[in-house]
Parts: C-alpha cells; sequence; structure tokens
C-alpha cells in the first residue's frame, strides 16, 4: 500500500505543478489546465485516503494533518472556481487565475513536503 500511495501522492505533485505552471507560462486559464487540476485533486485525494490507512489511527490533528487537510480544501475550491471561470468564459479572470493557482499551489506543497520528511524520519 505505501508504494501506491506514494506513485499518487507524486502523481498528484506531477499533474498539479504541470497545471499550475503551465497556465502561468501560457498566461490563460485553459481547460486542458482544468483537466490537470482535477486529475492533481483525485490523485491527492487517493493518494491521503492510502496514507491514512497505513497510519495508525488515520487522521492526525497535527501540523501534517491539518495543512494537509486544508489543501484538499484548497485543491477543491480551486479547482470548481477554475471550472466556474471557464463556464463563464471571464477573459480577465482566465488570464488572472494564475495568480491564485500559484498560491494554492505553495500551500499545497507544504504538506507535500512535510509528510515526506515526517516520512523518512520515521
Amino acid at each position: 500500500m505505501l508504494i501506491s500511495a506514494i506513485i499518487t501522492i507524486t502523481a498528484a505533485l506531477v499533474f498539479y505543478t504541470i497545471g499550475v505552471w503551465s497556465e502561468k507560462i501560457q498566461g490563460e486559464l485553459k481547460k486542458w489546465h482544468l483537466g490537470i487540476f482535477w486529475a492533481g485533486l483525485v490523485f491527492d485525494t487517493v493518494g491521503t485516503t492510502i496514507m491514512s490507512k497505513i497510519a495508525s489511527g488515520g487522521f492526525k490533528l497535527n501540523f501534517h494533518g491539518i495543512t494537509g487537510l486544508l489543501a484538499i480544501l484548497l485543491m477543491l475550491f480551486h479547482a470548481a472556481w477554475a471550472t466556474v471561470v471557464l463556464v463563464k468564459n471571464d477573459t480577465k479572470a482566465k488570464k488572472d487565475f494564475h495568480k491564485f493557482s500559484i498560491i494554492v499551489w505553495l500551500i499545497w506543497l507544504v504538506p507535500f513536503i512535510s509528510g515526506a520528511v515526517f516520512g523518512m524520519s520515521r
């Protein structure tokens, strides 16, 4: 199960990073970015679920647990908001969306890195 969790969490990192930075580089939110955001969220949720099954006691109310929950909720809001922006076809919002994406990505990195550090220190 650990290998599956590592693969899915790493896939989340790859998808989310590609989505956020390609959106920034291309200068506008596009439909394919949205697909990548949702894929990152799915992989992160699956990986987190597997990790919580591996961890004794499941979810823990500690730094990693709280930041991880915050990150998943932000990713969900981010993907949902990107969906709204694309459905409304708001040109200005599509051009400015990368600012929000980068903030969410940076926040998401906190539990990703803390999970790797805490996991390797055991």
